[in-house]
């Protein structure tokens, strides 16, 4: 497997047919922990969404975990997001559905049909978010943080090369949000590569990593002063 999961070279990121970022260059290899910040509107969101495939790439050079995304067909990008664990802002979990459930629903539309081997995921990823408590609860049983948890652990059950986070904490109160970073921290200890795009200074504060920012049609990496 390549060290480098992620390679944009010159690219141009497109937001409704227009070019929201342009020249963009980005290396990420396995095991890197980056944020991604800026004003809302700034490409954040787009760029992820172009790494998964969700927008079109047609411009520079980008490689997304051996996939180039300048001749990406609409067939391969399900096996694209084999590869990806992608976290939104807003959970997503089916309500109607506990949360074993709703993972083994991800199970079955990736291709696993061994009940035990799935039971056996299932219930792995839930530890790994603390969350193995909660098998049969329902989403609306579960508070912000928790659901959260459950969305992590659901990105988590094909094994990924690389996380790709929307916002995860956007939704969520300071203390849970510390909650989910520690989740989404000690998961890159463990070898996890995560790119997370965040509006949430105080977190990059308290969990220092390599920060990008998108400003003015651009991408630019940045410096935090940490205060030990």
């Amino acid at each position: 497997m390549s060290e480098i999961l992620v390679q944009l070279k010159d690219a141009v990121i497109m937001q409704k047919d227009k070019p929201v970022l342009s020249g963009v260059n980005l290396e990420v290899k396995r095991g890197d922990f980056y944020y991604l910040i800026g004003s809302t509107g700034s490409g954040k969101s787009s760029l992820l969404k172009t790494l998964y495939g969700e927008l079109p790439f047609t411009k520079g050079k980008g490689i997304v975990v051996d996939f180039n995304l300048r001749k990406l067909k609409t067939k391969q990008i399900p096996y694209l997001r084999r590869k990806l664990g992608i976290v939104f802002q807003d959970f997503q979990l089916l309500t109607d559905r506990n949360v074993y459930d709703n993972l083994l629903f991800v199970l079955r539309a990736t291709g696993w049909k061994d009940k035990l081997r799935m039971r056996q995921r299932i219930e792995y990823v839930l530890e790994q978010v603390g969350m193995l408590e909660k098998i049969y609860g329902f989403p609306y049983q579960l508070s912000g943080g928790e659901q959260q948890r459950v969305a992590i652990a659901r990105a988590l059950l094909n094994d990924p090369e690389l996380i790709l986070a929307d916002e995860p904490t956007g939704n969520l109160d300071p203390e849970t949000s510390n909650d989910i970073m520690k989740v989404l921290t000690e998961l890159n200890k463990k070898g996890q590569t995560v790119i997370m795009a965040t509006h949430d200074y105080a977190l990059i504060y308290q969990y220092p990593s390599d920060t990008f920012k998108c400003e003015a049609g651009k991408l630019f990496e940045v410096e935090f002063e940490i205060n030990e």
